[in-house]
């Protein structure tokens, strides 16, 4: 009888050379004097805690020629800074300092006890004695009961991701300022939040904390409204080869779900990967977490480059609203119909 195959040893393995590749790059970086910093990204909380998101990293140096808002970016400059695993970092919230460790990739997400109020507050962190880098929490009054959760690739974005030429011609050649937002999407969020003032706005996405500068450049850029990031780090993990995009969502779908409880979400998200088929399972699961739900459908050449559509389930009996179209307008306006949004 042969003997089964043993998948998890051999990502293991990888997952461990990953890390010993990272290391030697590390080494590399601080013997030609480069030293730590951390990149700092939006989170989120409520009046007694709050999400810290940023990864300590060792980030080349820029020209000078290619400095500034409008310089001309290429996407593999996101990824060329050196992750810095198991850093130790000072978070620094409303004069309180904290302690907290990077996980092997150099990913910053943990949660800190605080006590602010509701709106953006700010929040630094430092990694060996740099330079504090300062970004911002967005705290959740007790008294909100809407949210947004939106995808980012092909729901705000143009970006045709799920092909694998394109993902990488996107995220590595590409230059930053020629990604085109997806039309109308912008006031589509605008007017949700200025509808539910004090409203959290999650952008939860399947791409690599790497992109999480271009990204926000982007959304500060085509006038979305701030929200925090939550991206995932790309690579082996100790049971598979590639870290699961589908999985990542429906943890953090699940997790705010569990820390607010009583918020309903507005779930915005796309037919070219597997948004239909999540917010479907998250919806029948928690019914009262979910205020409408919202697919933007590819148009027949986005499609293309896409692979095809996924198959949109029947929402005819769905206890939510459910509506989809290919921009926007079209969304705003079925959801006004819906009532979602208030009618101008």
């Amino acid at each position: 009888m042969s003997a089964e195959p043993e998948p998890r040893t051999n990502v293991l393995w990888l997952a461990r050379l990953e890390y010993r590749f990272h290391a030697w790059r590390e080494r590399r970086a601080r013997a030609r004097g480069n030293r730590p910093t951390v990149a700092a990204y939006p989170g989120y909380g409520s009046e007694e805690w709050v999400r810290v998101l940023g990864r300590a990293l060792i980030v080349p140096p820029v020209p000078t020629r290619n400095r500034g808002e409008y310089a001309s970016v290429r996407g593999w400059r996101a990824f060329a800074s050196v992750p810095v695993g198991y850093a130790q970092v000072t978070v620094t919230i409303d004069g309180v300092s904290h302690e907290v460790v990077a996980d092997r990739g150099g990913v910053i997400d943990t949660v800190l006890p605080a006590r602010l109020a509701p709106g953006w507050q700010p929040v630094t962190m430092s990694v060996e004695g740099s330079e504090p880098t300062e970004t911002r929490v967005f705290v959740v009054g007790k008294e909100v009961r809407f949210g947004i959760v939106s995808d980012v690739d092909d729901t705000v974005m143009v970006t045709a991701l799920p092909r694998p030429l394109v993902a990488a011609w996107n995220s590595f050649v590409l230059d930053e300022h020629a990604r085109q937002p997806v039309p109308g999407m912008a006031v589509l969020l605008e007017r949700l939040v200025r509808d539910h003032p004090g409203s959290p706005v999650i952008y939860l996405s399947t791409g690599a904390w790497n992109v999480a500068p271009t990204l926000q450049r982007f959304l500060r850029r085509h006038l979305f409204p701030p929200g925090a990031l939550l991206l995932t780090d790309w690579g082996p993990t100790h049971d598979r080869w590639f870290r699961s995009g589908k999985e990542h969502k429906e943890l953090n779908l699940r997790r705010l779900q569990r820390e607010f409880p009583d918020i309903q979400w507005m779930l915005l998200g796309d037919d070219g990967q597997h948004d239909d088929d999540l917010y479907t399972a998250f919806t029948s699961e928690f019914p009262g977490s979910v205020r409408a739900v919202a697919i933007r459908r590819l148009s027949p050449a986005e499609a293309v480059l896409a692979g095809g559509r996924t198959a949109v389930n029947d929402h005819s009996a769905a206890g939510v609203p459910w509506v989809s179209d290919e921009n926007g307008a079209g969304i705003l306006e079925q959801l006004a119909d819906a009532g979602v949004i208030e009618s101008d």
